[in-house]
């Protein structure tokens, strides 16, 4: 049964484009650019192409899935709400916290399913680490430190906070249990551009006493891609890259003194978090369940980029 209309088919677009359809749920695909609206009738022939949302709108798809520039998110996501679809929206959900807990408050006052796309919480080392600290083995979560580092694509409309840190965003707060952000420090260089931080170190600090850490750059040598998470008992490291998480059984005792069990590195599956990620969506589609990285989850990780982009901007 098709359900959704992919609208936008860019770069990351035409990757939900192949997952909906792999998945016998593309309903269509929305795109403004005539170039890319060939293309996709050619890779997808007899799948409808529209060029006009207010079609999309009134079409009877069951929901739409938004991989459009983010200034557009807000006003995309609420007319698509307005007219009675459940949204998949890419991350970030929006720019303002206002905006996103709008979405959020709409879709729940009317019962519709709103996921973002975070994209990490469906990897398969995230979940395995989510459950492995579930089960208390870690002793209790006290930080998460992560990095997003290479030399990337530079952008001249938005600045690499913006740009990497919603991944990691959603990742601290998920490991975190989403507890209630506290307080926000944030400092950023702008190397290349005026006002466009090229390398952003945030530090955060919640409600109970967890902290966490973020180091996110597109101007740094090295492709480094990790979650470090410390534990009262143990400590975890994602190696994104490798694809490796080892449990660390060290830490230290209550007289000060260093403790050290050695390591091991768990097998964790491979699949591809983007078929994951779809699949969770046309599940909470027939099911209704709320998503994992639901509309709250969104406003969390827009709510602590805004409050960092505030001190960044002095």
């Amino acid at each position: 049964m098709t359900q959704v209309i992919v609208v936008g088919a860019g770069n990351w677009g035409k990757n939900l484009v192949r997952n909906f359809d792999e998945l016998a749920a593309l309903a269509g695909v929305a795109e403004v650019n005539p170039e890319l609206r060939g293309k996709i009738s050619t890779v997808y022939p007899g799948v409808p192409i529209y060029q006009d949302y207010q079609t999309v709108l009134e079409s009877d798809a069951q929901a739409v899935v938004l991989a459009t520039p983010a200034p557009t998110h807000f006003h995309l996501a609420l007319a698509a709400l307005e007219a009675g679809k459940d949204v998949f929206v890419e991350k970030p959900m929006t720019l303002r916290t206002a905006e996103a807990r709008h979405l959020a408050d709409y879709a729940a006052a009317h019962s519709l399913i709103l996921m973002v796309g975070h994209l990490l919480l469906y990897q398969p080392a995230i979940a395995w680490m989510r459950e492995y600290l579930v089960s208390g083995k870690a002793g209790k979560v006290l930080h998460v430190a992560t990095q997003r580092l290479k030399l990337g694509k530079v952008r001249r409309e938005e600045n690499v906070w913006w740009s990497f840190a919603p991944h990691d965003l959603s990742v601290v707060l998920d490991l975190l249990g989403n507890p209630q952000i506290r307080q926000v420090q944030a400092q950023g260089q702008a190397i290349l551009q005026p006002g466009i931080e090229d390398n952003v170190h945030v530090d955060l600090e919640f409600v109970g006493g967890q902290t966490a850490h973020l180091h996110c750059s597109w101007y740094w040598p090295q492709l480094q891609r990790s979650t470090v998470v410390i534990g009262s008992e143990q400590m975890l490291v994602y190696d994104e890259v490798s694809q490796r998480v080892t449990v660390y059984q060290k830490g230290v005792d209550e007289q000060l003194n260093n403790r050290d069990q050695g390591s091991w590195c768990p097998e964790v599956a491979t699949s591809t978090p983007l078929k994951i990620e779809c699949e969770h969506f046309l599940h909470c589609l027939k099911t209704r369940e709320s998503p994992r990285s639901d509309g709250w989850n969104g406003v969390a990780v827009v709510e602590i980029l805004e409050k960092a982009q505030e001190l960044l901007d002095g």
